[in-house]
């Protein structure tokens, strides 16, 4: 049985273009930090095997600092590391993983083609691939079966399990063909949760921090133990900072108590884009809100979704579709008891907005 940590999708030097050029700084400095974190992580959880499943940089151009923290990180780390490139960092003559000077504990593939790195100290063998381009149409696992030698079997790719994509696609099939115990992919960054295929099982990580609104909630790291036929990960959140959406209706009440109590006790780590909707007497001013709410967050979005309130019957005099339409209702309105009638008024606007083509 060994203990493995996998990851995947660092995108390392990330631009963080939503943010001020300050705090982009500040964030790709965090993201070098979690590289020390991760060394951390790996002697805290005696890890046997670290699995990185290809894109820990964001593109081909490197900060020197950045690729020699993840150089020393990986280093740091007291047991065997594999890195498999992958779409964003595809593996080159020029590029850093062909430049730079690795530790001795870090095996990077550097080949197209799966290659299998035998480790007869933990009874395993560690196949891998590298992306050689940003696209690859072909599946890293066609024709692919491990050998059956007794070992502990894992690979540690970059690939796709979406049906055509051009980014090393990969079917059910062809992870059941395998015969792995493990498979440790990366590409997509949202955690998989453990999926199986045949006697194989696969998942992604994740990205261990968002860089973006489409990375909201936790992100991190796998760690656990596998063993021929058994396969026992665990998700381990890593991201200090979380990009989170969240939706309020203002329309009862004061707007920026509203707000405040619809958060969490402790928001100042993390980046908020906060829609605000339902129907308010006066226009809401976005400024001041911005500026009363912004201390307790790294960086804040409001997004005023709001509408002003209106008597809904204030046209039911209209020789028009509208006045007929709330002529009608307001005839069912009147005789109804008051809980029909709170029915009947969420009707009326439904159907207002469908009018002025206006999502409710």
């Amino acid at each position: 049985m060994l203990n493995i940590i996998h990851g995947a999708d660092f995108h390392l030097d990330s631009p963080f273009s939503g943010l001020s050029p300050e705090r982009a700084a500040q964030r790709r400095g965090e993201q070098r930090d979690l590289l020390t974190r991760l060394a951390q992580l790996a002697r805290e959880k005696q890890a046997d095997l670290v699995l990185l499943s290809g894109d820990l940089m964001d593109g081909e151009t490197v900060y020197r600092e950045t690729a020699q923290a993840l150089s020393q990180a990986l280093g740091g780390i007291p047991c065997p590391v594999f890195l498999a490139p992958g779409n964003h960092d595809c593996y080159s003559p020029s590029s850093v993983y062909a430049t730079l000077d690795w530790p001795d504990n870090v095996h990077i593939f550097t080949s197209p083609a799966v290659e299998g790195v035998d480790l007869p100290q933990l009874n395993c063998t560690v196949y891998g691939r590298a992306f050689c381009s940003p696209h690859e149409t072909d599946s890293p696992l066609a024709g692919f079966q491990a050998a059956e030698d007794g070992r502990l079997t894992l690979a540690c790719l970059h690939g796709d399990t979406a049906p055509g994509s051009g980014y090393g696609p990969i079917s059910q099939e062809e992870i059941a063909a395998s015969g792995l115990d493990y498979l440790a992919l990366g590409h997509v960054h949202q955690y998989s949760g453990l999926q199986r295929a045949g006697r194989t099982v696969w998942a992604y990580p994740g990205c261990p921090q968002g860089r973006g609104f489409d990375e909201t909630g936790d992100r991190g790291f796998l760690f656990g133990d596998v063993e021929p036929g058994r396969v026992d990960m665990q998700f381990v959140p890593f991201a200090r900072r979380r990009y989170e959406i969240l939706t309020v209706d203002v329309s009862q009440g004061d707007a920026l108590e509203t707000i405040r109590r619809r958060l969490p006790p402790d928001t100042s780590r993390d980046i908020y884009r906060i829609h605000l909707t339902g129907e308010t007497a006066e226009p809401l001013t976005l400024p001041a809100l911005e500026q009363a709410l912004s201390g307790g967050f790294f960086q804040l979005e409001l997004a005023d979704d709001t509408r002003l309130r209106r008597d809904l019957w204030d046209r039911c005099g209209d020789d028009t579709l509208r006045g007929l339409f709330l002529r009608r209702l307001r005839q069912e309105y009147d005789a109804a008891d008051p809980r029909r009638q709170k029915e009947i008024e969420q009707a009326v606007r439904f159907g207002l907005a469908a009018m002025d083509n206006k999502e409710l």
